[in-house]
């Protein structure tokens, strides 16, 4: 039997409505197949009718027959859908989120690690906590006291084109040559250096930074000017507080061509510690220092006299990023790696 009269206009991706769910029982009573329902009727997915006839099989005559229901097959989906809604727990797990937000705000910890830090520490049970992805969702939605731009790495970046340039000097060893267990992070000892520039006069102090590639441990020295004397001068200082443990804590050191590492292969000299260059204007081959560099500028912008921040100002900066929680490290600190990695180093 037709029903000429009888014209569905299902939107594609939309749920069915009840009517269409009446169509399917009655266009089954007239011996249609599922097949023929979907691409004649509906204009739906064939397995989209296959569910809807399962989800109304009604029992009849005591259960001995079986049979399509339209309103059983309603019901059984308006059950799903009440169940189908997002929930949020921004209340049944308000203490978590106020330790979140404290340790953000106070801490400048990323979000993630203080999810990972409370499950490091014992502070809360795990199904008393949200995980990294939901928090970032609650930032979006509101429902925490923090705003998409207080999140640095969320704010938009400009690729920049890679443009190759010629007649680089090169001051030493290329990287290439460096061991291949340096790129693991599995050895401690492995450093990369760089500057940070303050006012561009020329007449501004700058900021050695350091950092060892497993503990992530990072350090910032105060130079008075970009001089390669001074560098190396400061390189020279660490040497004799080491002493002979200098050759075990810097195994290698990776840094840039700029002329104010000119003098640092010469700390090869009496030692055993290697010292490698990146290629020409390839700044990602020290990705790392280059990324904690970024942390400073959180607090020194870049074009700020780097002569006006106290001695408290630099060393509160580096304590900040040794003591932020890593997922790389477990979710434990960078000064509580490179404490133990410099433990192993004494017993020995």
């Amino acid at each position: 039997m037709d029903y000429p009269n009888h014209i569905t206009n299902h939107e594609k991706g939309k749920h069915l409505s009840y009517e269409d769910y009446v169509i399917i029982e009655l266009r089954l009573k007239d011996g249609w197949k599922p097949n023929a329902i979907a691409k004649k009727e509906l204009h739906c997915a064939a397995n989209t009718v296959r569910n809807i006839i399962k989800k109304g099989m009604t029992p009849l005559y005591n259960g001995k027959v079986f049979r399509i229901k339209a309103k059983t097959a309603w019901k059984a989906y308006q059950e799903n859908r009440s169940h189908s809604c997002r929930t949020y727990e921004a209340l049944e797990k308000r203490p978590f989120l106020q330790y979140v937000e404290r340790h953000f705000q106070e801490d400048q910890w990323s979000l993630d690690a203080c999810v990972g830090r409370a499950l490091e520490e014992g502070r809360f049970d795990r199904s008393e906590i949200l995980r990294t992805k939901t928090l970032y969702n609650y930032v979006d939605l509101g429902l925490l006291n923090i705003k998409n731009i207080d999140l640095p790495q969320k704010l938009s970046r400009n690729t920049k084109i890679h443009k190759d340039k010629e007649n680089k000097r090169v001051l030493g060893r290329s990287i290439e040559e460096r061991p291949k267990e340096v790129d693991t992070r599995e050895e401690f000892g492995h450093w990369e250096t760089d500057l940070v520039i303050g006012q561009k006069s020329g007449k501004d102090e700058v900021l050695l930074t350091l950092l060892e590639r497993k503990t992530r441990d990072f350090s910032i020295i105060r130079l008075p000017d970009k001089s390669a004397d001074s560098v190396f001068d400061a390189f020279q200082k660490m040497q004799s507080e080491l002493g002979d443990y200098f050759s075990k804590v810097f195994r290698t050191i990776t840094t840039d061509n700029g002329s104010e590492f000119a003098r640092l292969a010469e700390l090869e000299t009496g030692t055993s510690t290697k010292v490698y260059f990146t290629h020409p204007y390839t700044s990602c081959e020290k990705g790392s220092i280059e990324n904690h560099n970024g942390l400073i500028r959180r607090f020194i912008p870049k074009g700020k006299r780097i002569a006006d921040y106290g001695e408290d100002d630099i060393l509160a900066v580096e304590l900040w990023a040794n003591s932020l929680p890593r997922k790389i490290l477990g979710y434990k600190t960078p000064d509580e790696a490179f404490e133990a990695e410099m433990d192993k180093i004494y017993a020995a």
